[in-house]
């Protein structure tokens, strides 16, 4: 994307008619295979996961993405951060991203929570000296400090949470993408992120953010955004999207 002048209307996330499929291979039984093989056929089948989308989020929004299970969100999200790329269409983004898409994705379980702040900062493109500026501060938000040292696969997933977001807010993201994040972790640690999550947004952060907490992301969001089966079924009002899924 072209640089824009600031205090316009950005584009930082554009998505061009994109479509993802997956192919699901199932069980089957041993002479089923061996006939099939047998016919030079390929006993596949597959599942589309996003139908055409389009859609675009621009500066400062905090767009949310709700549906049911299997309605595309994470797909969609996975495309956006680039842990997935479409097999249709194109995902363009401006500047950093960064993403929790999954608890723990990103750190490797023989490497202590220290190295692991390392790698992690440095996948989410930070600096050695970044990190090391702001290493007090990460491991002061995932309030685990006295593991820090530990191997993290001996972290339960709380920890996971604590040490991943802590990282992904420390590297001044452009774009932020959570995935369903806040729903792992106790109460006092959810209202930490939430504050977070509050302050990135009064930065003019962009964020999109995948979760089930309906009440949560009418707060949060400024526009959200309903899929169903792959496909866009509303785009606007956070209280008539939800409405729109409660009533489906």
């Amino acid at each position: 994307m072209a640089n824009q002048s600031a205090g316009d209307a950005r584009e930082m996330v554009r998505i061009e008619n994109v479509s993802k499929e997956f192919v699901l291979n199932h069980n089957r039984a041993l002479k089923e295979l061996v006939f099939a093989a047998l016919q030079g056929k390929k006993l596949r089948d597959k599942f589309t996961a996003l139908h055409d989308i389009s859609l675009t989020v621009h500066a400062g929004e905090t767009v949310g993405l709700i549906g049911f299970n299997g309605s595309g969100k994470s797909t969609l999200l996975k495309n956006i951060s680039g842990v997935l790329f479409p097999d249709r269409g194109r995902v363009l983004t401006r500047g950093k991203v960064a993403g929790l898409i999954e608890v723990g994705a990103g750190f490797h379980p023989d490497l202590s929570g220290r190295e692991n702040v390392y790698l992690n900062g440095a996948i989410l493109g930070m600096t050695k000296e970044e990190i090391d500026a702001k290493f007090a501060d990460i491991v002061a938000f995932s309030e685990i400090e006295e593991f820090i040292d530990t191997d993290v696969k001996y972290y339960s997933s709380g920890m996971f949470l604590r040490l991943a977001f802590a990282v992904a807010v420390h590297t001044d993201p452009d774009i932020f993408l959570v995935d369903e994040i806040l729903s792992v972790g106790d109460e006092p640690f959810q209202r930490k992120c939430l504050a977070r999550i509050r302050e990135l947004q009064e930065d003019g952060k962009t964020m999109v953010i995948v979760s089930h907490e309906l009440d949560m992301l009418e707060k949060l969001c400024s526009r959200i955004v309903f899929l169903r089966g792959g496909r866009i079924e509303y785009d606007g009002e956070p209280s008539e999207a939800i409405r729109r899924l409660r009533e489906s």
